[in-house]
C-alpha cells in the first residue's frame, strides 16, 4: 500500500477557491464561518475535492490554527 503524504497545494486552493453553492456562495473557503462548517459536517461533506477542502478548513478552524490560512492567503495575495 502506498503511503499518503500531505499536499501543501491544498492550502493554496483553499485560499483561492470560492464556495460554489449555498448560503455562502462566492465566499472564499478559508473565510467560511465555523458555524456553517459545523452544519455542513453534521449534514455530510460534499463528495470529492470540495468536501475534502471544506473538511480541512473545518479542522484548521476548530483547532485554532487559522493563522495558517492567514499566512497562506497573504503569501498568495503578495504574488
Amino acid at each position: 500500500m502506498e503511503k499518503a503524504t500531505p499536499d501543501s497545494r491544498i492550502l493554496i486552493d483553499i485560499v483561492k477557491m470560492h464556495m460554489p453553492f449555498g448560503k455562502y456562495k462566492g465566499t472564499l473557503l478559508c473565510d467560511l464561518p465555523v458555524s456553517y462548517l459545523e452544519w455542513m459536517c453534521s449534514k455530510g461533506w460534499p463528495a470529492g475535492k470540495l468536501g475534502m477542502m471544506l473538511a480541512t478548513v473545518y479542522e484548521i478552524k476548530i483547532n485554532g490554527m487559522q493563522s495558517i490560512l492567514y499566512a497562506v492567503k497573504n503569501a498568495v495575495n503578495d504574488k
